[in-house]
C-alpha cells in the first residue's frame, strides 16, 4: 500500500516529493497486538512527557499488577489512586486513565474487531467523549494501531514543526493551513505525516 501512497504524494506535492526522497522508504508499521482500551491508556500516559520519562512510568504502573503483561479495566478501577501517584502518574491523568477503563467497561471503547469496522469520524467523536482523551490522543490511536492511511494530525506540534521546516516557513501552520495544504496528500495524510515526523529527525 505504501507504494501506491508515495507515488500519489510525490507526484502531487513536489516539495514533499523532495522530504520523501531523502528519508527513503516509508517505515510506518501499526501496531495491532494492543486492544484500544491498553492503547489509550498507554497514550493518556504519555501526553506531554518526553518518551523516556513516559516508558519509566508507564514500566512503573504495569510493575504494580505482577503476573499481568498489562492491567485490566477493573485492575486500574480497584487500584487506590495514591498507589498510581505513587508510579508517577498526575491526578489528572489518573481520572482520566479510570475513565478509560469505567468507559471500556461500559462498551464505549470498543473492542479491537469492533473498532476495526467504524470509520473515523464515529471513532473521535465516540472516543473524544472519555475524560483526558482529545482528537489528537484519538489520531495517534487511529494511525499508530488501527493503522488508518488518511489521518493528518493537524494540531501536533511536530507535524507542524516538521510542516515548517519542510516548506521553509517562519512560523508554524497554523491547524487550519496545515488541514488546507493537506487536502492535495488525500487519501494518503498519514504517511504525509509519517515524513513531516520524520523530517525532524
Amino acid at each position: 500500500m505504501s507504494h501506491a501512497a508515495i507515488k500519489h504524494l510525490t507526484k502531487a506535492d513536489k516539495v514533499l516529493a523532495r522530504l520523501i526522497k531523502k528519508v527513503g522508504p516509508c517505515g510506518w508499521k501499526p501496531n495491532k497486538r494492543h486492544s484500544p482500551f491498553q492503547a489509550l491508556v498507554r497514550s493518556v500516559t504519555y501526553q506531554q512527557l518526553n518518551g523516556t520519562a513516559a516508558a519509566a512510568i508507564f514500566g512503573r504502573v504495569k510493575a504494580l499488577y505482577p503476573g499481568r503483561k498489562f492491567p485490566s479495566p477493573e485492575d486500574l478501577l480497584n487500584t487506590p489512586d495514591a498507589t498510581l501517584r505513587g508510579a508517577g502518574l498526575s491526578r489528572a491523568k489518573i481520572a482520566a486513565i479510570k475513565d478509560i477503563a469505567a468507559k471500556t467497561l461500559a462498551g464505549v471503547v470498543p473492542d479491537s474487531r469492533t473498532i476495526a469496522r467504524m470509520d473515523n469520524e464515529t471513532i473521535i467523536s465516540q472516543l473524544t467523549t472519555i475524560r483526558g482523551v482529545g482528537p489528537w490522543t484519538v489520531e495517534m490511536l487511529l494511525i499508530f494501531k488501527l493503522g488508518r492511511m488518511d489521518v493528518l494530525p493537524a494540531t501536533d506540534y511536530g507535524v507542524r514543526k516538521g510542516f515548517a521546516l519542510t516548506y521553509k516557513l517562519k512560523d508554524l501552520p497554523s491547524a487550519a493551513e496545515l488541514l488546507a495544504h493537506g487536502e492535495k496528500w488525500r487519501p494518503y495524510r498519514s504517511f504525509a505525516a509519517w515524513y513531516l515526523w520524520r523530517s525532524l529527525d
